[in-house]
């Protein structure tokens, strides 16, 4: 199995990002790890180190990505018995050049607390989401952005997370459950914030082993009840002119997205 490292003298994570994306080209297994705030000479010693002792122990040179502004640091880690990638460099360079513009490199740039506008956007959409989860509170719904709604289990409460974190956008999420079947309709509190429903659907088999798993052989995994519940909703949606998603064989990435350009959503943070 080849070794990936992510290696940043930050969080990483947009080594992990850039990297998981190119990776995901190959039909491969990779053993993977991630080594964030490499900042400074002692640090990627260690790492070097631990690179090159991967590759003795293996035989098989390891992949490293990193984003390292240091030169000092960039240069001991890629000084390595590893095949290196510089997610950082290989676009500074031309872009400094179409801007006209010198870069200014510093660490936690990316992923720090620069630009505090945004990550005070970010924090409060959290929030907000975590307040207003699974229909606890509906007081707040005048302040979203967006209200998920869908039976149980179909993945509002991770979309309405992966929203707030990676998008900053304000979402409420309500769920419909059994005692709401038999006379579905929508309640006053969505009726006043109508144009702000999104539905979300799921197949059946896939609910009835989501809820399976939370609660084995009850009524509520039940196939006839999966199948019940989520034609009703489906029903609704369409009586409602709700617009809704299938999120079957989507991840909550894709979901989001496919949502904000949906709804037409403008995100707040980058």
């Amino acid at each position: 199995m080849h070794t990936v490292f992510y290696v940043s003298d930050g969080t990483a994570i947009t080594a992990e990002v850039f990297g998981h994306a190119v990776l995901s080209q190959f039909p491969l297994p990779f053993e993977q790890f991630s080594v964030p705030f490499v900042e400074d000479k002692e640090k990627a010693l260690a790492v070097r180190e631990r690179i090159n002792h991967s590759f003795h122990q293996s035989g098989k040179q390891p992949l490293v990505f990193h984003t390292i502004v240091d030169d000092k640091v960039r240069h001991i880690i890629t000084d390595s018995d590893a095949m290196c990638y510089d997610f950082l460099n290989t676009f500074v360079a031309p872009i400094e050049q179409q801007l006209g513009v010198k870069a200014e490199p510093r660490t936690h740039r990316t992923h720090g607390m620069d630009n505090r506008q945004h990550y005070d956007a970010r924090i409060d959409a959290v929030n907000y989401a975590l307040d207003n989860d699974d229909g606890v509170n509906t007081k707040e719904y005048d302040e979203a952005d967006i209200i998920l709604v869908g039976v149980s289990r179909c993945g509002k409460t991770p979309t309405s997370l992966y929203l707030a974190l990676q998008f900053g956008i304000r979402v409420a999420n309500y769920p419909f459950i059994d005692q709401d079947m038999k006379h579905l309709t929508l309640p006053p509190m969505l009726k006043a914030n109508r144009h702000k429903l999104f539905g979300l659907t799921i197949d059946a088999n896939r609910l009835q082993e989501i809820r399976q798993r939370r609660r084995a052989d009850s009524r509520y995994a039940d196939p006839e009840q999966c199948r019940y519940e989520l034609n009703q909703i489906e029903r609704l949606f369409r009586m409602e002119a709700i617009p809704f998603i299938d999120t079957t064989f989507h991840s909550v990435e894709e979901i989001s997205v496919k949502i904000l350009e949906r709804a037409g959503i403008r995100r707040r943070i980058f």
